[in-house]
């Protein structure tokens, strides 16, 4: 800690109870109230160097009144200092009172119009030349400041001392290093600065920022240690606590304390998408949900989640509603519903770049001219497109999760459990098992819903995506509209028709050991080759050869039955027709359970197959 003493003479004040005198041999002819205190002074060392009380002095005369100084900057102590300056006496200014003695100056007109080198311009002086060239100085400093506000942003200090701890902290080669931070934690200033209050903070990251030397991962982790600081987690149990301990006016105010924080945080967040993690984005969404922050700062928060979504979890998500009702908040779908919009936005951006006509006109084209470069390019962009579709699966699993939580929640309504759901587009749920349990969930904490409302809820759900495993407990769930069940019991039907098939396929045509060895010692001629290529060509697109040995009738009949069955619906969708389809359904589920044995017997024979042929294919080669 830096220290300047100013005069010379030794001190020769002395207190009396309130009253504090000068001990000389001349009687004083002055008397100052400063706070309760009542100084005893003599008017020719202080007017010579306090335009102020000169004028004072001229307006009120020479009577011998005490002169008034209410709301004195610094108080009695700040007094005494400049009382004990103008007399000669030897004061003591460090970083603990030199802001305090500064606006007493100020207050007093000690400057250079009055006496040349006044108070006022030495401990400008000694500000500029050593307190705010270290950091601990320069941060006691700024510290003080906060208790003279107005006066301090109007005489400059605020702003001076603001730049040199920014530029303490920007400067590499100095004492505050502005390296890139090898690991997670916060950078070594940002637990300094963050005992700032929320406006000087705020002041300091935006010269720090303006600098432009500080990465912004270190920015992140400084503001996260910020929050972390002073930020509550915000639920509203905690804010109860607060009203009850400390009553309204207290809890009013912490809250639009907070809700300031919020704000002042989400404008300093870096451009970079790395530089905070989303669950910290997150947990500002929460608190400004909680404490009511802008739409502006809710709308840049939804925006940097969006952008880096892939990387939370569940339970991130769970964002509690801003509802003045007592008890557990419930969560705000909403919120989830306007970030998974902004992120199917921009993965819809991304895709139409990545996988736009000219960028597959160009990679024909480099293909021909067996360019290294453009190759090169075309596999960054395969990759590219392979770890948005990756993002994309990432987040169908997520908002699954989510559903699968909000669905207990009985003040969940339907409507926003199916604008969650058709958020996510279909490519990013390979399966639908996860979105099955969240629809089962939902029904069984909602039995009171009626037949509309189940079908409306159970559109979303795409039967030919669910598992055997799933497909089997929809079927004899009892809650599922009848005509989701019919689509899984003909899906599976249909699944296990080609399974059977094709295991049929396996047993009747395999060759004997005669046959094998016949196909492998002779070589193949140019028109079975060819029939081999379009065979599968064929296949994709629909059409089956009449010799061909692959058996579909079972996938025919079944797509055959499903078309029917969906017109029957379509028909009569009332409790007529409901008796026959419950009796189709009957029969369906009992022809599952032996469609998955079938499975099993149909994998048997073909692995006994293919284990009656390796061996002798070995022998051949």
């Amino acid at each position: 800690m830096k220290l300047m003493k100013l005069g010379s003479r030794p001190d020769i004040f002395f207190s009396s109870g309130p009253v504090r005198s000068v001990s000389t041999e001349v009687a004083t002819d002055m008397q100052i109230l400063v706070d309760g205190c009542l100084f005893r002074l003599h008017k020719f060392p202080l007017l010579s160097k306090c335009m102020w009380l000169q004028a004072l002095c001229v307006e009120s005369g020479d009577g011998g009144g005490a002169v008034e100084l209410p709301a004195f900057p610094g108080g009695a102590e700040a007094f005494e200092v400049c009382a004990k300056f103008c007399y000669g006496i030897t004061v003591t200014i460090g970083p603990h009172n030199v802001v305090a003695v500064r606006c007493a100056a100020a207050h007093l007109g000690m400057t250079e119009a009055a006496d040349r080198g006044n108070l006022a311009a030495k401990l400008d002086a000694f500000l500029s030349s050593c307190l705010l060239r270290h950091w601990k100085d320069a941060l006691a400093v700024l510290h003080s400041t906060r208790r003279y506000v107005a006066l301090c942003d109007e005489l400059g200090v605020t702003s001076r001392c603001v730049d040199a701890v920014a530029a303490l902290i920007a400067d590499a080669n100095g004492e505050a290093s502005a390296a890139v931070p090898a690991s997670s934690s916060p950078p070594w200033w940002a637990r300094d600065i963050s005992e700032l209050g929320v406006d000087l903070y705020w002041r300091v990251m935006v010269a720090v920022r303006a600098a432009g030397t500080v990465h912004g991962k270190a920015m992140g982790d400084a503001l996260k240690a910020y929050a972390r600081r002073w930020l509550p987690i915000a639920t509203k149990n905690q804010y109860a606590a607060e009203r009850t301990d400390g009553g309204a006016g207290n809890a009013e105010w912490a809250a639009k304390n907070h809700r300031l924080l919020v704000e002042k945080i989400v404008g300093l967040l870096p451009p970079e998408r790395n530089a905070v993690s989303c669950g910290f984005l997150l947990n500002l969404l929460k608190a400004a949900n909680v404490l009511g922050a802008s739409p502006a700062s809710k709308a840049e928060l939804t925006r940097r989640v969006a952008s880096q979504l892939e990387d939370t979890n569940v339970s991130d998500l769970l964002i509690p509603a801003a509802t003045p009702c007592g008890g557990e908040k419930p969560y705000d779908v909403d919120a989830v519903v306007a970030i998974l919009e902004e992120f199917a936005l921009r993965q819809a951006a991304a895709g139409s770049v990545d996988g736009s006509p000219v960028n597959a006109g160009r990679h024909r084209r480099s293909r021909s001219a067996e360019s290294a470069a453009e190759l090169e390019g075309a596999r960054r962009s395969t990759s590219t497109a392979a770890v948005s579709h990756g993002a994309m699966v990432r987040v169908g699993r997520l908002v699954d999760g989510f559903l699968a939580v909000v669905a207990k929640d009985v003040r969940t309504p339907l409507d926003k459990m199916i604008a969650v759901a058709e958020a996510v587009p279909d490519c990013a749920r390979p399966e639908h098992d996860d979105l099955y349990r969240a629809i089962d969930t939902y029904l069984r904490e909602h039995p009171e819903m009626d037949k509309s409302s189940r079908k409306k809820l159970c559109r979303v759900l795409n039967c030919r995506k669910l598992s055997e495993k799933a497909s089997m407990h929809a079927a004899q769930n009892e809650l599922l509209p009848l005509r989701v069940v019919v689509q899984v019991l003909f899906f599976e039907n249909a699944r296990a028709a080609g399974l059977s098939g094709h295991g049929n396929r396996v047993a009747a045509g395999s060759p004997g050991d005669g046959d094998v060895r016949a196909l492998l010692g002779r070589p193949r001629t140019t028109e079975e080759s060819g029939k081999d290529e379009q065979r599968p060509r064929g296949l994709a697109a629909g059409r089956v050869p009449a010799d061909d040995d692959w058996s579909v009738e079972g996938p025919r009949r079944a797509s055959s039955r499903v078309a029917t069955l969906k017109m029957r619906l379509e028909e009569d969708d009332e409790e007529a027709g409901a008796a026959g389809d419950e009796a189709f359904v009957h029969r369906t589920r009992a022809g599952l359970t032996r469609s998955a044995s079938w499975r099993v017997t149909a994998a048997g024979k073909s692995k006994r197959m293919l284990s009656r042929l390796w061996p002798m294919s070995r022998t051949f080669t």
